[in-house]
């Protein structure tokens, strides 16, 4: 399938995400400073003003006041809709003629009003400075400046303009939350594409992407439906491969049985020898490989069949039964702890054919004891058996010995006389349930084969 070349790709929106979300924090902090400004020049109020053109025409109409010493104390403190006013008095050089020293706010506001060219007011942490009014005595240039020394509503963006470090830190927090949406909104497909991966790894067939993924119009959509392609091959293909085996061994049932009714029709005649005797016994163990076989094969084709929400004891009483019977005839002691309130979804025959070959494998390698217990957590039944056999002398081997046919050099695998395929069949029965299966040796001596089925 030829996938077409779709502009809305991954690159695209990487570009896009990561420059709108940057462009966003640097406009927001490019803006208080503009804001700032656009408050400082704002116009002066006209209670304001009026306030000052009655102090300049108070002036105006005593001008001697200007060379009196009662110009420090003049207009000290005014009334201004019931709160305290100051008012200074500029000559055209700068110089404040009623005030013996210069707030340093005073000063700062002198230099913003003369670059505004107009009359503005600013409110600073403490106070709101307005002015000025210019207006001329005698031919001289005087201004007029007024203060409120009392705290006024700032708007808010003077906040974050007074408190540098602290917009800094919410405009890099700001940022790490627009790109981790962002991120968290791009690794969202990709998490459902790993974890239909993961389940295909395990043996989960079925596993696919879900179709919101694979709709996408961008690379993971694309992904995603090469990657459910590829899953329908896969599955097709093993489903193949294991009807194939399935079908050569029942095929092969046929002339093996032709030959077992051969050699026993050669013993009545009298015919018996020790060939034939040799050939009668590979013929049992060809018989029982393939019951083997076809048993695996069975195991794996059936594992998508829909569970039963079954008691965990009751479905394995039989073989647990079975195996008891087995220990006490081998002078060995069976240890099992399961409680009957266990309750999980299962397929009753591949899981008891997964205990069985277990616990026959642990009857036969334990010295005296082998323990059977089921333990169940919030998500999932852990299943372990323990014997105190020598366990398995290569760690290598520990997973390998779950492969079918795998015949490891250890004392273990060489007194088995089997063909590798009862452990096998037991991991495919735990990959049916979706559950996982592991081995690991005891100390000082024995085996531990662990079993994990999830409880949904």
């Amino acid at each position: 399938m030829q996938l077409t070349k779709n502009p809305n790709n991954i690159f695209v929106k990487l570009l896009l995400g990561f420059w709108l979300c940057s462009s966003l924090i640097i406009a927001l902090i490019g803006l208080l400073p503009l804001l700032q400004q656009n408050h400082d020049q704002s116009e002066l109020p006209i209670p304001l003003k009026r306030m000052l053109e009655r102090s300049a025409e108070r002036i105006a109409s005593n001008p001697q006041v200007l060379n009196s010493e009662k110009l420090k104390h003049w207009s000290r403190f005014k009334e201004f809709k019931g709160r305290p006013a100051r008012i200074y008095l500029v000559d055209e050089y700068g110089k404040v003629l009623n005030s013996h020293k210069q707030s340093r706010s005073l000063r700062r506001f002198m230099l913003m009003a003369d670059e505004a060219g107009h009359p503005i007011k600013h409110q600073f942490r403490d106070e709101l400075i307005f002015g000025p009014y210019n207006f001329k005595i005698e031919g001289k240039p005087y201004s007029l400046y007024g203060r409120l020394p009392e705290h006024h509503p700032r708007p808010w963006f003077f906040f974050f303009i007074d408190n540098k470090i602290l917009t800094l830190s919410i405009a890099i927090l700001l940022s790490g939350l627009l790109c981790g949406l962002f991120a968290w909104h791009l690794g969202k497909p990709l998490r459902s594409l790993k974890r239909s991966a993961d389940a295909l790894a395990d043996g989960d067939l079925s596993s696919r992407v879900d179709m919101a993924t694979a709709q996408r119009n961008d690379e993971i959509g694309q992904l995603a439906q090469a990657f459910n392609g590829m899953a329908d091959s896969v599955e097709d293909m093993v489903k193949s491969q294991q009807r194939l085996i399935s079908d050569i061994s029942h095929e092969l049932r046929t002339p093996l049985t032709r030959l077992k009714l051969s050699l026993a029709l050669s013993r009545k005649k009298g015919l018996a020898t020790p060939e034939t005797e040799r050939i009668e016994y590979e013929a049992d163990q060809l018989e029982q490989m393939i019951a083997e076989l076809l048993e695996l094969s069975r195991v794996k084709l059936n594992a998508n069949e829909t569970k039963r929400n079954l008691e965990l004891s009751e479905s394995l009483s039989q073989v647990l039964d079975d195996a008891d019977f087995e220990a006490q005839q081998q002078q060995k002691q069976l240890h099992i702890d399961i409680d009957e309130s266990i309750t999980l979804p299962l397929y009753p025959r591949p899981l008891c054919r997964a205990v069985e070959n277990l616990l026959r494998n642990a009857i036969r390698y334990a010295d005296t004891r082998v323990s059977i217990q089921a333990i169940a957590t919030t998500s999932s039944v852990q299943i372990e058996i323990i014997d105190d056999g020598p366990g398995i002398s290569d760690e290598a081997d520990l997973d390998a010995i779950f492969k079918p046919f795998y015949r490891p050099q250890s004392a273990r695998e060489r007194e088995s006389g089997g063909w590798g395929l009862g452990l096998a069949i037991a991991k495919a029965a735990i990959q049916a349930h979706q559950g996982k299966i592991q081995a690991e040796n005891q100390q000082p001596n024995g085996l531990k084969i662990s079993i994990s089925l999830p409880l949904h």
